[in-house]
């Protein structure tokens, strides 16, 4: 190092002046790399190890002072042009930065005014854009936000130097966690900041960017989460970058299955905007028409084949005559104890039979309805105010069988008065007497909470006296919560979470085990037949990934199954709504063919890539030519208030990183799942409990163990 030393130009600033020290520039100058180049500026400019609570806890004391020392050391390097100085400044802010409090005042103060101008020179630009990914993954979103206002410029960076994957490396990774702060939502975002944020030129230049073959499995994880971000909140600038949405679809044959949900649940957010709701609606003489019109030959051959009188038409018109009979019988005998007993049945048979519905009968001026004023004594007018009189007449006769049939008398009372919640406390209920009543499960998965619905369905699916209706709707709920919750838990999982993978994937292989039950038993002119239908071939797609061939072909019967139910809902009259899941399914098989054969290269390579992370156990955070990137993630905060607790940060639509190395990947995808699925009634879950005995067995809880204890204790007491 030289002898001599010079004094930094322009170091006395403000009020309270602070004198850069004598040679500080010198120091810099002869350092040989940029960790030398922060150490000695620490070390000069008295600041404390930031990688510590305690060093933060000290800058926190004495920010005002500190930032006075970087900002004059910043301010003195600029005007003399000394890039190192002013890069070392930045990495230190950047590294403070992993404290919320201390990132809000360093950005209140123009952070970024010192970050974006060394952009500009090659030796600061890696400095400059590894701080910006390090304040935007420790970064609030505010400040990630407002770093996403930048996009445009550090995408003009990356086409700026198309030879240094380097940049397109740290660009792609700020980029992404900037702009998920602003579009990864429930929410829909601040129109204008979208705007700013610029979309379209983000995504047209991420996939120009994934087309290089020389680029780092970190950014095109990153790349990957980037674009799947933006599907839900700007679908129209991600329909104008076609080439991204056969890039999601072709992710969705990776080898890896997070990988596959990400993009995927990318997919299935893109037509949220244009959805419709399907709404139910029964109309009896609809149904009457049809029966006597008469049903197509081919779709007659199909229900011939099924069984007529097990399909929906016919036990749909069955049930409403019988409703019909029973209230004119309970007019003429009023015997509210005999049509509760024809009730229950009625109401386990078929989804719309118990109509609204009352008395008529000829008046001075012609048929008029039957009031108490004209016919003295009437328990009820209205047929469905039947339902509650039934139910307490049953409940006076007070065997167990009577009070079941009660509740579920009861329970579809409340239904069809809109007054849910007092249904599903009355499941509840009913459950605590009878945990062995499969309609009042039904009802009870009807709740907000999917994880308690999920295993709602899947006990009442255990049930040994359970109809054929209430069965068909429980498997048609079982697929719906089962699919959301996998898909959920596999966009949140961390990089080599292999827990969470498992999880994930129990929850979709029971969902598409169960959706390949109902299509085979349930009837072919259901109403929901076309939905479960559609959630088969996308968990198909989900759940085999690369085993599926491009064209999927193996998806051709299925296909013949949509096209049958289709012409069935046609037929009945079902109006075929445009809701987000159909929009999805036929948005996926549009683009699925296309996008293996454009992106399939990309893909496997990612997966090679993907596979030699995993293997190596060890995954490298971006490093500025140095140690230097290691530092600035490198931190001891414990608590952070960006952390999940557990040391790991989340963005966005689950988008999460894991500090440490991953575990390493699993020979089959869904070789643990059944770890993660209750021994007894099959649902999915993490929070099982293990049997006392042998260890082995799984239970969502007592009522489930002790159900499978007879079964089980042959095998349990041989294992202990």
């Amino acid at each position: 190092m030289s002898g001599s030393r010079t004094k930094a130009p322009g170091a006395v600033l403000g009020d309270d002046p602070y004198v850069i020290p004598d040679g500080i520039f010198d120091d810099v100058n002869d350092a040989l790399s940029w960790n030398v180049i922060v150490s000695r500026l620490c070390e000069r400019l008295k600041i404390p190890d930031l990688s510590t609570r305690h060093g933060l806890k000290r800058t926190h004391a004495r920010f005002n002072e500190m930032y006075r020392r970087l900002d004059s050391a910043y301010t003195s390097a600029r005007r003399s042009g000394n890039q190192r100085v002013m890069g070392g400044v930045v990495a230190i802010m950047a590294k403070m930065c992993a404290d919320a409090i201390l990132r809000d005042r360093l950005f209140e103060k123009g952070l970024l005014k010192k970050v974006m101008p060394l952009l500009e020179f090659d030796s600061t630009r890696h400095i400059a854009l590894q701080a910006l990914t390090v304040v935007t993954h420790h970064g609030g979103v505010s400040a990630r936000q407002e770093i996403a206002r930048h996009n445009r410029t550090l995408v003009k960076i990356m086409e700026d130097h198309p030879d240094d994957p380097k940049v397109a490396e740290l660009v792609i990774v700020t980029v992404d966690h900037a702009t998920e702060a602003v579009v990864a939502c429930e929410e829909t975002p601040d129109p204008r900041l979208v705007r700013e944020v610029s979309i379209c030129t983000v995504l047209e230049a991420t996939v120009a960017a994934l087309r290089k073959p020389t680029y780092s499995h970190i950014m095109h994880t990153h790349a990957i989460n980037l674009l799947a971000a933006p599907t839900q909140h700007c679908p129209q600038e991600c329909k104008a970058v076609p080439s991204m949405l056969r890039l999601l679809a072709a992710l969705t044959r990776s080898e890896n299955i997070n990988t596959r949900a990400v993009a995927f649940s990318a997919l299935l957010r893109l037509p949220i905007a244009e959805s419709e709701f399907e709404h139910s609606f029964f109309d009896p003489m609809r149904f009457l028409s049809i029966s006597q019109r008469g049903t197509p030959r081919h779709l007659s051959d199909i229900l011939m084949d099924y069984g007529p009188q097990k399909a929906e038409v016919y036990l749909t018109l069955n049930a409403t005559v019988d409703y019909q009979k029973a209230m004119m019988q309970a007019m003429q005998d009023r015997d509210m104890y005999a049509l509760g007993k024809k009730l229950v049945s009625i109401i386990q048979r078929t989804e719309f039979a118990i109509a609204e519905g009352g008395f008529q009968m000829e008046g001075p001026r012609g048929r008029e309805n039957v009031t108490d004023a004209n016919v003295p004594g009437l328990p009820f007018t209205r047929w469905t105010d039947a339902l509650p009189l039934s139910a307490k007449a049953l409940r006076a006769k007070g065997t167990p069988a009577d009070l079941d049939d009660a509740d579920i008398i009861e329970m579809k009372f409340y239904m069809i008065r809109g007054r849910l919640p007092e249904a599903i406390a009355l499941g509840q209920k009913a459950l605590q007497r009878n945990r062995n009543l499969a309609y009042a499960y039904y009802v009870v998965s009807m709740g907000a909470d999917i994880d308690a619905g999920l295993r709602a369905v899947k006990k009442g699916l255990k049930c040994k006296v359970i109809t054929p209706f209430v069965r068909n709707q429980l498997l048609w709920r079982a697929v719906n919560h089962a699919a959301q919750q996998g898909l959920m838990v596999l966009r949140q999982a961390m990089e080599g979470d292999m827990q969470a993978r498992a999880e994930g994937t129990a929850y979709l292989m029971s969902a598409w085990e169960d959706a390949k039950t109902y299509v085979s038993e349930a009837p072919p002119d259901g109403r929901h037949m076309l939905a479960v239908l559609s959630w088969y071939v996308l968990l198909t797609i989900l759940v085999r990934g690369p085993e599926l061939s491009e064209d999927l072909r193996e998806l051709d019967p299925a296909r013949r199954k949509m096209k049958t139910s289709v012409e069935f809902m046609k037929h009945m009259g079902y109006p075929i709504a445009k809701t987000q899941l159909n929009l999805a399914r036929e948005l996926i098989l549009s683009l699925y063919t296309d996008g293996a054969k454009e992106w399939g290269t990309f893909v496997k390579r990612f997966d090679e890539l993907d596979a030699e992370i995993q293997a190596s156990h060890f995954q490298a955070a971006p490093d500025a030519d140095d140690g230097l990137a290691e530092w600035l993630e490198r931190v001891d905060l414990g608590d952070s208030d960006e952390e999940d607790g557990h040391g790991n940060h989340r963005h966005g639509h689950g988008h999460s990183h894991r500090r440490g190395p991953p575990v390493p990947k699993a020979k089959s995808e869904t070789s643990s799942y059944e770890l993660y699925r209750c021994s007894w009634c099959g649902n999915p879950s993490a929070v099982l409990r293990k049997c006392a005995g042998c260890g082995k067995t799984r239970y969502c809880d007592a009522g489930c163990q002790k159900s499978h204890w007879s079964e089980h204790k042959v095998e349990c007491k041989g294992r202990s």
